[in-house]
């Protein structure tokens, strides 16, 4: 008896035996359609999470909450939450989206130190250039990837109640990443120009720097952990169910 191998994605194959051709036709079919439909799937689910960041973006007070010196923000938690169930790719679009929003609305929008989220806007002499790109988008992009492997890591140390704790770390480990990225990225790349733009001396900035990650941050960081694990825990229930989503 002869054995023909259709293989797909890698990870699926189907035997035909000579005398159950037929049968091997219409699973291999069914292979297809499910792993069709679950590309569509994926597309749906990277079009809504890009969708809500957007909206969080530019409607007011919804994704970004204003400080006077600079703006806190929610905006990374659909970005984990997107990295966590569709994949460290799609958090990194997810991240490199909500990048360019916030380099949007800092250009729209500006408050003192903008000029270190947009090379469109300055203070004075103090210009925004390319660095202000590089803040703006690879701590974010970092966002989804920190938090996707996180969560992989911590899943397989902790068995019992792995995942809502998984989730919970990844949240927290999420956000810290964009906070403590950008926050240095500030430090080395503008200090001193923000350190003016602030009017506080040049030698005190990391310890305001440091501050902001403790009073800002950490609260982030903590509302992050809570909201991932509740909302991707029942995301993940809904997609173990149909078996659309990646593992």
């Amino acid at each position: 008896q002869y054995h023909i191998f259709l293989v797909y994605n890698q990870n699926c194959a189907v035997s035909l035996r000579s005398g159950n051709i037929l049968k091997g036709l219409a699973k291999a079919s069914m292979v297809v359609k499910m792993t069709q439909k679950a590309k569509t799937h994926k597309m749906v689910l990277t079009a809504m999470f890009t969708a809500i960041i957007i909206a969080m973006a530019f409607v007011p007070y919804m994704g970004y909450i204003p400080l006077g010196f600079m703006n806190a923000t929610i905006i990374h938690i659909p970005v984990i939450i997107g990295a966590i169930v569709l994949g460290p790719k799609i958090g990194a679009f997810l991240g490199g989206i909500f990048g360019l929003t916030s380099m949007i609305n800092n250009t729209i929008n500006p408050n003192l130190t903008s000029f270190v989220f947009s090379p469109f806007y300055s203070v004075g002499e103090v210009h925004g250039n390319l660095n202000s790109v590089i803040i703006c988008i690879v701590p974010r992009v970092l966002i989804g990837v920190v938090a996707y492997y996180v969560y992989k890591a911590v899943s397989k140390l902790i068995k019992k109640n792995g995942n809502v704790i998984a989730l919970a770390v990844a949240g927290v480990a999420g956000s810290l990443t964009n906070t403590i990225f950008v926050m240095n990225g500030i430090y080395f790349l503008f200090g001193s120009s923000y350190a003016a733009a602030k009017g506080i001396m040049t030698e005190a900035l990391y310890g305001v720097i440091l501050g902001v990650i403790g009073t800002q941050g950490i609260p982030e960081a903590l509302v992050a952990g809570v909201l991932v694990s509740a909302i991707t825990k029942a995301i993940l229930k809904v997609a173990n169910k149909s078996s659309l989503l990646p593992n």
